[in-house]
């Protein structure tokens, strides 16, 4: 085979979703994660530009989950992010205003940078938000692909004339492939991959890293048993035996609403309902704050509330980092020994593949409904009860079973393997 070609590996800061996916393809693609809203790729006006989007964006998610004034946003939001019935019209090619204002935008300079960076270094454009994609594509650039973080997606991520784009999507889901051939892109140009996990979660392609990891968080979710009782062989089938070491551990709860902090206040309402299981050593919680500063200080104060001050060391644990490389990292790593993700149905939705069972916040947008409901219909996650009575559902949950059913549904039935064969996309497009 011949050597891949440069590559351009491009997302933008508007939540984690983005950055997550870019970053997990860093590694196989041999390239650093270029952000469209700073050096080399934008200049000062257009940094700022992102910015003001970027500020409006978060302001909006995190309004429209206020109690009473955040009804009206809710609905502002929804407008924004609505994705029309597939089955309503097939033909849904027809342009939005979404897609003409970012073709004015593009008209006008925006993506200039991006562009002269691109023929500059002969790339192959490979990017996880549609904005680089779209505008490329308009411009002329011919070796562009666009990596969907959605199980559905908004007309936005497709330019006006989807019959003659030349963008490659790989998409995560049949649904987000079915809704790129109603939107009218041809269906050579579309290529349903699954979602870019990080290769640290997988072990390469015989999984060898996400079957042990399973293997440990089985144990420790099913603390009476109940689950392999019903599908010992089957287990034992494919991840051989179970490690016994793990058999008193307390699982561990990891809680991460997303990089706008639209839901952070849920912690506040579920830690006072967690204090005694984490002082008798039955649970373990870990509370993200991503890179807000704020949000970790919140959590503290919340903590302490809630008298967690009793709990024995390493019970509670508050991740943040200063820079989203760190805290990727460190969170991978915290996904490695998570038991159960309590989290909105944003991109990590993909992650229920690692066989860690998903607790579901309410959607923020359209596209969060349709993947929870991916998720949902898979048996890979639940919606959350009610989050001050969180202690008594987990823990009828680890009694019966459930939580370990969920873990061993979505290792079954999910795509696992959306970053080597977004990678091979890759290579064909850019000719390597």
């Amino acid at each position: 085979m011949r050597a891949r070609r440069s590559v351009a590996l491009v997302a933008v800061d508007m939540g984690y979703g983005h950055l997550r996916a870019a970053h997990a393809l860093a590694g196989a693609l041999d390239a650093p994660v270029l952000e469209l809203d700073r050096p080399p790729l934008a200049s000062g006006p257009e940094q700022r530009r992102w910015s003001r989007a970027r500020a409006a964006y978060e302001a909006l998610s995190r309004s429209s989950q206020l109690p009473a004034v955040g009804r009206p946003l809710r609905s502002l939001l929804e407008a924004i992010t609505f994705i029309p019935h597939l089955y309503a019209a097939r033909d849904q090619s027809r342009p939005t205003g979404g897609v003409r204002v970012l073709e004015r935008l593009a008209r006008r300079g925006l993506g200039r940078g991006l562009l002269e960076h691109l023929h500059r270094e002969d790339a192959t454009l490979v990017t996880t938000f549609y904005a680089p994609a779209v505008i490329a594509d308009l411009l002329g650039y011919q070796r562009t692909v666009c990596v969907v973080t959605d199980t559905d997606v908004n007309r936005v991520w497709v330019g006006r004339w989807p019959a003659h784009s030349t963008v490659h999507y790989c998409v995560p889901s049949e649904r987000a492939l079915q809704r790129l051939l109603a939107f009218g892109v041809r269906r050579e140009f579309v290529h349903l991959t699954g979602f870019p996990l990080p290769p640290e979660l997988t072990g390469g392609p015989d999984l060898a890293v996400l079957r042990a990891n399973l293997g440990r968080r089985l144990v420790r979710l099913d603390r009476r048993g109940a689950f392999r009782d019903q599908l010992r062989e089957e287990v034992a089938h494919l991840l051989g035996a179970l490690p016994a070491a793990e058999e008193d551990a307390p699982p561990l709860l990891t809680f991460a609403v997303g990089g706008a902090g639209a839901q952070l206040a849920i912690a506040r309402s579920f830690l006072p309902s967690l204090r005694r299981p984490l002082e008798r050593g039955e649970l373990r919680l870990a509370l993200v704050a991503g890179v807000r500063p704020e949000a970790a200080e919140r959590f503290e104060q919340w903590a302490l509330a809630a008298g967690l001050s009793a709990a024995p060391g390493g019970a509670v644990e508050v991740v943040r980092e200063d820079s989203f490389a760190a805290y990727h990292t460190r969170f991978n790593a915290l996904l490695a020994r998570t038991d159960v993700l309590w989290t909105k149905p944003s991109e990590l939705s993909f992650y229920a593949a690692l066989g860690i069972p998903l607790v579901f916040s309410w959607p923020v947008g359209v596209h969060e409904r349709a993947n929870r409901r991916w998720v949902l219909h898979r048996g890979a996650g639940f919606k959350q009860e009610r989050p001050a009575d969180a202690w008594e559902w987990l823990r009828e949950w680890l009694d019966d079973g459930t939580l370990a059913g969920a873990a061993w549904a979505g290792y079954q039935r999910l795509p696992k393997f959306g970053t080597a064969r977004i990678a091979e996309v890759v290579d064909r497009v850019g000719g390597g």
